[in-house]
């Protein structure tokens, strides 16, 4: 890797310039739609998408910022799959925020800002980089959950997100400290050299290490530091929800890599084994209590809750029988699963958006009777996002599965082979309650017999998201060989 200067961050520079320009630009709109600070803000992220695209074609690869910021093909990978994921959301929320007094201006700008903070963690290189990222997103989408600040629901789930958030923070910023008390650095590079030389403390870094997993099983959202997704997602508007939901996940994932994986390998054998708990319990958890749902946006959170925990299965083939050839092809599937799972996300939260409408949040699952009657189109899509987290082909979400599982069993581990068997039992119980929602749409008799009106470009990116998971199902090879390549030049940096 070689020193780069400005331009490493010139697409986050953008961003910020932008969502500046786009929060002052809203004061002079007139019109109630927000039509101008929409398209502006689309357009900026569409812009931030590109040169991150730019940097990603280039291969370009570096440090910047004295070394605090590294710029890498995963990085990119994953800074501009959450800019389409922030510009989906945006799609989809429009006409549901319109009819719900909640298309503003801070709409628009707290999104940009999630998504800057969202970008720092990404690209971060040091843990005041990482934590400055991860409070700047936390607390543009604390502030996005309580939008709607006449409505108690959402006030509620704003304060239980706020605090459980802080508490969240609390554990991972603890865990730093003592690991730069331990090592004397906030340089991720500078840690593993250190934690490497084998002569730090090992009670002080054991926890440490304890603090940092915990922080970042909250902001994943995977059990036992569960408690506030179910609440937040049926509390918070559902464009909200959706903002929550779908970008930050990837940012997640990203600083999982960054302190685990390039900060803290030489530890590997310790949290290799909390990951396996955390996966095993979230599947379980996540899945038998979905069954339990009547409400769709809170069946949605326990069924990311258990799809996050196999998502965590990518990391615990890392380092088996004291190597490290399983690691890039788990590593690799994990970045294809969570890449896929966000885009399956987007969908499923925004046609329930589409289906909302004054009044009436259509989040309950016998909503969704007869759905096929009233718009076969929308059913239809509905189902292959069902198809796909339940892991059923021809769709990406069983690509993204059998990817995960493969990085387990090609370990002849026989430890990760009885992991991968208990995790398809777990899916299989899974797959219950997706099919039960298409069963909802195609047998039972629609309570809601008007037809569900059509709602633009929203309309139109809910086709587009569904051809996605089917054609990236039949044809998933090239997204996994950039996922792949993506992971190992990170590694090798």
């Amino acid at each position: 890797m070689t020193n780069l200067n400005w331009i490493a961050v010139a697409p986050e520079i953008f961003l910020l310039a932008m969502a500046c320009l786009v929060a002052m630009v809203d004061l002079f709109v007139t019109c109630p739609k927000r039509r101008p600070t929409y398209w502006l803000t689309l357009l900026s992220l569409a812009g931030y998408a590109g040169l991150h695209v730019g940097y990603l074609n280039n291969n370009a690869s570096g440090y910047a910022m004295q070394g605090m910021v590294v710029t890498d093909p995963m990085g990119h990978l994953l800074a501009f799959s959450a800019a389409l994921a922030v510009m989906g959301t945006l799609v989809y929320a429009q006409g549901y925020a319109a009819s719900r007094d909640l298309l503003k201006g801070e709409l628009f700008s707290l999104s940009m800002f999630a998504l800057l903070g969202i970008s720092i963690m990404i690209m971060g290189n040091n843990f005041l980089a990482i934590y400055l990222g991860l409070e700047l997103m936390s607390l543009s989408l604390y502030a996005l959950v309580a939008l709607r600040r006449d409505h108690a629901q959402a006030t509620e789930a704003a304060m239980k997100y706020f605090v459980l958030g802080a508490l969240a923070s609390g554990f991972l910023l603890y865990g730093l400290s003592m690991m730069y008390g331990a090592t004397g650095s906030l340089d991720i590079a500078e840690v593993y050299k250190a934690t490497l030389a084998g002569t730090i403390n090992k009670q002080v870094l054991a926890f440490g290490l304890v603090f940092i997993v915990s922080g970042l099983a909250f902001k994943l959202g995977v059990v036992p530091f569960h408690m506030w997704v179910p609440d937040v997602y049926q509390g918070a508007p559902t464009a909200a929800t959706l903002l929550v939901a779908g970008a930050p996940k990837l940012a997640a994932f990203a600083i999982t890599v960054r302190l685990l994986v390039e900060g803290l390998i030489s530890l590997a054998n310790d949290w290799q084994q909390m990951l396996m708990i955390l996966a095993v319990l979230s599947m379980a958890i996540g899945n038998l209590v979905a069954i339990a749902q009547t409400n769709l946006k809170r069946m949605l959170a326990y069924s990311g809750i258990a799809q996050l925990g196999f998502m965590l299965l990518g990391f615990v083939p890392t380092v088996v029988a004291g190597n490290t050839v399983s690691a890039a092809n788990g590593y690799g599937s994990a970045l294809f699963y969570v890449l896929t799972y966000v885009m399956t996300t987007l969908g499923t939260f925004g046609l329930i958006m589409l289906l909302a409408r004054p009044g009436f949040e259509s989040e309950q699952i016998s909503d969704l009777a007869g759905l096929a009657k009233r718009s076969p189109a929308l059913a239809a899509a509905m189902a292959v996002f069902m198809f796909s987290l339940a892991g059923i082909p021809p769709t990406v979400g069983f690509y993204a599965k059998l990817a995960v599982l493969q990085s387990l069993i090609t370990t002849n581990s026989p430890l990760l082979i009885q992991l991968s068997v208990v995790a398809v039992v777990l899916s299989l119980i899974g797959a219950f309650y997706y099919l039960r929602i298409v069963k909802t749409m195609y047998f039972d008799e629609p309570v809601d017999t008007n037809p569900v009106l059509p709602a633009g470009e929203a309309t139109l990116l809910v086709s587009v998201n569904a051809g996605a998971v089917l054609v990236l199902g039949l044809l998933p090879s090239g997204l996994m060989a950039l996922c792949g390549r993506a992971i190992t030049q990170a590694l090798a940096g």
